[in-house]
């Protein structure tokens, strides 16, 4: 059996929620606001979401669909960046105006995340530390940020205490105070120097909600499968994206944001797709993918995905670039039965499958087949079966490569989820 346990049930989502919190300054006036993803009117951040989850949710059913201007009442709005998203380099999807990105405490990757941040800065990103602590760990990316983010502390003069030791070192970057709750707060840190406040004090955060019009799964693992390739067929993505509605609506929301001063008017899914290019449908389709695909199934359903499909594009190497492609798209594709819940000869069907990947999946013809059944039997660690079938399908190929391929297709998994949990 792929999976087991109780798989938790998918929300509605026919509404999406966002939540906004003002962010004040020394006079009180708004200056900027904080959009905070929601998954309901409970107005919290919903258990058993990944960073990586909510990003993209909020990125492409609210930021992009309904636009940062809109949700932001024309202020100036901080969005929280998972670590998987800055590294992809998500905030190209959106303009630099009026945008700051907030860096999350739970980062790890940070050599890697200042190198993403003094790209997009160059672009002329803004960001924000979020709940900065004072641990050396951030000292790489404190002088590459325009506000650092703080939380009040008991006693409030540890908080105070860091305000002023980051103004002296640090004179242009602003100080924002979060979870401000009493007037003697927002006066010990108004006196200390901050510059921003946010707080229960001020305003609890305040909820918006809009109609919103799920991607198919289906549409969207097709949409993952063309973009996977070295050259992108645009007709190819533009026939995918006409199938759904509400991706049709975020691709031309995509491109006229992309278009931005230049004022061209997008007429046709077409015209969108090609003005967007090839990068940028391919970030499109990835994070839509990691936010939308297997979003009520255990991670390592998807994880097992990656390995199989790795094994088998490293057993079959040798036979040429085209050969191993093929095996690597057989073995993501073997999971999808689960990942979807819709039958494998249903899927096969859909992506219209040429007849030796079909025949591959459903039933283990040819040489195809064969890897998918050797992988299969190396994943229930079964290696009596396995040299049978090596025998059969492979038999100049050692025993022991198989040992390394399976090694090798665990630690390509692990890599590949290790920016994604939560």
């Amino acid at each position: 059996m792929l999976m087991s346990g109780t798989v938790a049930k998918v929300k509605n989502t026919a509404v999406q929620y966002i939540a906004r919190q003002a962010i004040l300054d020394t006079e009180q006036n708004v200056y900027a606001y904080e959009l905070l993803y929601r998954d309901s009117n409970d107005n919290a951040f919903p258990m058993g979401v990944s960073d990586g989850q909510a990003t993209g949710r909020m990125f492409f059913n609210s930021l992009i669909f309904v636009g940062v201007e809109r949700l932001a009442a024309g202020h100036c709005a901080f969005i929280n960046l998972s670590d998987e998203s800055l590294l992809q380099e998500l905030p190209k999807l959106l303009k630099p105006n009026n945008l700051v990105i907030e860096i999350v405490e739970r980062s790890k990757n940070i050599p890697e995340l200042v190198k993403t941040v003094v790209a997009l800065k160059k672009k002329g990103y803004r960001f924000a530390l979020d709940d900065y602590d004072g641990d050396a760990k951030w000292q790489p990316l404190v002088e590459l940020m325009s506000y650092i983010k703080l939380e009040i502390e008991d006693p409030i003069i540890k908080t105070t205490m860091m305000i002023k030791k980051l103004k002296r070192s640090y004179p242009d970057i602003k100080i924002i105070v979060e979870r401000i709750e009493t007037q003697e707060h927002y006066a010990f840190v108004k006196n200390a120097g901050a510059d921003y406040f946010q707080g229960f004090f001020f305003a609890r955060p305040e909820m918006l909600n809009h109609g919103n019009v799920e991607p198919s799964k289906l549409i969207v693992f097709d949409l993952l499968r063309c973009t996977a390739k070295r050259d992108i067929c645009f007709k190819e993505v533009q026939q995918r994206v006409a199938k759904d509605l509400s991706l049709t609506a975020r691709v031309l929301k995509l491109a006229n944001a992309k278009a931005g001063e230049n004022k061209i008017e997008m007429k046709s899914i077409s015209q969108a797709v090609v003005y967007l290019g090839e990068d940028a449908i391919r970030q499109f389709v990835r994070v839509l993918a990691l936010s939308e695909l297997g979003v009520d199934k255990p991670a390592e359903l998807t994880k097992m995905g990656l390995m199989r499909a790795k094994f088998m594009q490293l057993f079959l190497a040798p036979g040429g670039d085209e050969m191993a492609e093929q095996g690597y798209l057989i073995g993501l594709m073997s999971v999808l039965d689960a990942v979807l819940e819709v039958e494998l000869s249903i899927i096969v069907a859909e992506f219209s499958l040429d007849s030796s990947l079909s025949s591959a999946l459903l039933s283990y013809q040819g040489l195809l087949g064969g890897a998918l059944q050797l992988t299969l039997q190396v994943e229930k660690n079964d290696w009596q079966e396995a040299q049978v079938i090596l025998k059969a399908i492979r038999p100049a190929t050692q025993t022991k490569l198989l040992y390394n391929f399976a090694m090798q297709s665990r630690d390509y998994a692990d890599d590949v989820f290790s920016v994604v949990k939560s």
